[in-house]
């Protein structure tokens, strides 16, 4: 048993793809349809970044609202770089999501840790922290449907969310401190490295909060094929442009995050961040998972090809999902 959440960051990057950002985005909602359809309960996760020149998605809160009026299951969880927004406006935008979604929104708040993107929003890194403990408590506030001060200023949010008392508001981050946040102020942890849960779980247990968060992911980023040295020529380019990307996103900072630089394919296989597996050997793991490990599915990495990104995802909804027990986080 396991929760089951898909990836897309929708970047275009000219090295691995002749898709335009528009035909990605076409792209994007044409799997998520697809998979809305299969039936399971699936949290579709829509990246955030800024300034790339891949076009990296920069407003997840847009496409998760086209995505809403093509589903009726699938969760939308969208990625919010608090110290980075508004928080008045993000309440704002992820209320009216939830609408148009019928109640199946809901955000991952994150700090961020590009250099570039804070200085691009005049975020000072030392603040990151009590932007995002005044962010979410203004979130909160926000869908109360009260009124409130924020910065001294008056403010009240309209329409409130469908869900209540607000979509449920997960917190993620690669510190020790994140993880503490996520427990005192948020519904549900997702960490950047699977030893932050242990701070996380303590941190609940002293406030008397029962935990929720994502623990192993099984196979890491998976891709199932019936082909795998095939399919690994097809994702390399792709999966070595987005972790070498990542990687320099990241030189500079103390964080231990998932991601590290590889080389070539024989330095990406060995990192472990992608995986392509036969669907045998997805299934053969399948009964030591938890119900809170995770399979994660990443079906457009890097500008990946559509003939690659569609075989690999609809071999694990037809050969695998059918055969071993998903859940909801």
């Amino acid at each position: 048993m396991a929760f089951l959440c898909v990836k897309y960051e929708c970047r275009a990057p000219a090295e691995t793809t002749q898709l335009s950002m528009a035909d990605m985005y076409d792209l994007a909602l044409e799997q998520i349809a697809w998979i809305d359809a299969q039936g399971y309960p699936v949290t579709i996760n829509f990246c955030e970044h800024h300034g790339s020149e891949d076009g990296y998605l920069p407003s997840p809160s847009v496409l998760a609202a086209a995505a809403a009026r093509i589903t009726r299951n699938v969760r939308l969880q969208v990625n919010v770089l608090l110290p980075f927004s508004d928080p008045l406006r993000v309440a704002e935008d992820v209320a009216v999501l939830d609408h148009l979604s019928r109640g199946r929104a809901e955000v991952l708040l994150l700090g961020g840790y590009v250099s570039s993107e804070m200085e691009m929003f005049g975020v000072d890194p030392k603040q990151r922290g009590a932007l995002m403990d005044e962010g979410v408590q203004a979130l909160k506030q926000a869908w109360s449907g009260q009124s409130f001060s924020f910065r001294g200023r008056n403010a009240r949010i309209a329409p409130r969310p469908l869900q209540t008392p607000h979509p449920p508001i997960m917190m993620g981050g690669s510190a020790a401190p994140a993880a503490r946040r996520a427990a005192r102020e948020g519904d549900g942890f997702i960490g950047g490295m699977p030893h932050l849960n242990d701070i996380y779980v303590a941190e609940c247990q002293k406030l008397g909060k029962t935990p929720r968060y994502q623990a192993e992911m099984a196979h890491s980023f998976l891709y199932v094929s019936e082909t795998p040295e095939q399919d690994w020529e097809r994702l390399a380019p792709c999966a070595l442009y987005e972790t070498n990307c990542y990687a320099r996103w990241q030189t500079g900072t103390d964080l231990d995050m998932l991601f590290s630089s590889a080389m070539d394919t024989d330095a990406l296989k060995a990192l472990g961040t992608y995986q392509v597996v036969r669907p045998e050997a997805v299934l053969e793991k399948a009964p030591s998972l938890a119900p809170n490990d995770a399979y994660i599915l990443h079906p457009l990495v890097g500008g990946l090809d559509a003939d690659t990104s569609w075989r690999t995802l609809r071999n694990f909804f037809e050969k695998v999902a059918p055969k071993v027990a998903i859940n909801p986080l």
